[in-house]
């Protein structure tokens, strides 16, 4: 507990924040907090000032980076902060919370050209929170499922939006959301029909919207990412949106890529997926990174039917100076 800022202090009271050996002399707390670490001090110097206490916690696979602990969650566990510490050492965490990535649509083979939406990344949260004593539930989410740390939660990504002869649906929405499916389908008497749906929406703050099936481009949506939407690149194919770099680890990564969409197979480009672990479809599906929240592709007609690739898990990634 700090001292008080004004009234009288006594050097027992000193002596009782900051410890020290009886008999205690002034010289003795020479640099506490804001007190000088040299020269002539006096009581008045110590108004307000109080001992450095630092955090300290146990969970997840710990690391240390210079005066900073890391703790990385690549599945549900327990985080257990034994002192939560002070303002005058540290009794802040920053966190990274990524959700899994939602799933690619599912797609039919016949029929036209019958393209699925990517997937949207997993809800990207990053922010500092004061600790408190005790032990927190970490939980990590598999493909499309919610992330949560210290009371605060990021959702599942969107799935993309499936396709089949003669029909599509929109993308799901999510932490950010899936892009919508694409049909171009003849039936068996009549003029040929075609339509996109939308992509589904994204949350402010984790990420954004899938984007829709193209019918001038004839593609299905390619999934929203942690930073943009799913993007147009061309003929038939759709990007997922690319994710944000984080560096509490100790180094940049990205996390929350979009799944690209299902690909047409009359073109030998690849529709990528976002970067931070998206899908990308380039003759198969692709599935969203481990630990990224990565989307997954959409599916593609030519292909068996079946579903989408799979999001990638999500992540938690715990900081704090702990000297």
């Amino acid at each position: 507990m700090a001292l008080q800022s004004s009234g009288q202090i006594s050097l027992s009271d000193i002596a009782v924040e900051f410890g020290g050996t009886a008999p205690h002399s002034m010289s003795e707390y020479y640099g506490s907090d804001t007190v000088p670490s040299s020269g002539a001090i006096s009581i008045g110097d110590f108004y307000g000032t109080s001992n450095a206490v630092f955090m300290a916690a146990t969970g997840g696979t710990v690391t240390t980076s210079g005066d900073y602990k890391i703790h990385k969650f690549t599945g549900s566990g327990t985080f257990t902060v034994s002192v939560a510490g002070n303002a005058a050492g540290s009794n802040t965490i920053e966190y990274l919370i990524v959700a899994g990535g939602g799933s690619g649509g599912s797609g039919g083979t016949t029929g036209g050209l019958n393209l699925s939406g990517g997937g949207g990344a997993g809800g990207f949260r990053t922010s500092t929170i004061t600790a408190t004593t005790g032990a927190k539930t970490i939980t990590v989410g598999g493909g499309s499922s919610d992330s949560s740390a210290l009371g605060i939660t990021s959702t599942g990504g969107g799935s993309g939006g499936s396709s089949a002869p003669g029909t599509s649906n929109p993308g799901g929405s999510g932490g950010s959301g899936g892009g919508g499916g694409f049909y171009f389908y003849q039936p068996y008497s009549g003029p040929w029909v075609y339509g996109g749906k939308a992509g589904g929406s994204g949350i402010s703050g984790q990420g954004f919207a899938g984007k829709a099936g193209d019918t001038s481009g004839f593609c299905a949506g390619g999934g929203g990412g942690a930073s943009e939407t799913g993007s147009t690149s061309g003929y038939s194919r759709q990007n997922g949106g690319n994710g944000l770099a984080s560096s509490i680890s100790g180094s940049s990564t990205y996390y929350g890529g979009g799944g690209a969409a299902g690909r047409s197979g009359n073109t030998g480009t690849t529709a990528a997926g976002g970067s931070g672990g998206g899908g990308s479809s380039s003759g198969g599906v692709g599935h969203g990174s481990t630990n990224t929240g990565g989307g997954g592709t959409g599916r593609a007609n030519w292909h068996s039917a079946g579903a989408g690739g799979t999001g990638g898990s999500g992540i938690v990634i715990l900081k704090y100076k702990f000297q």
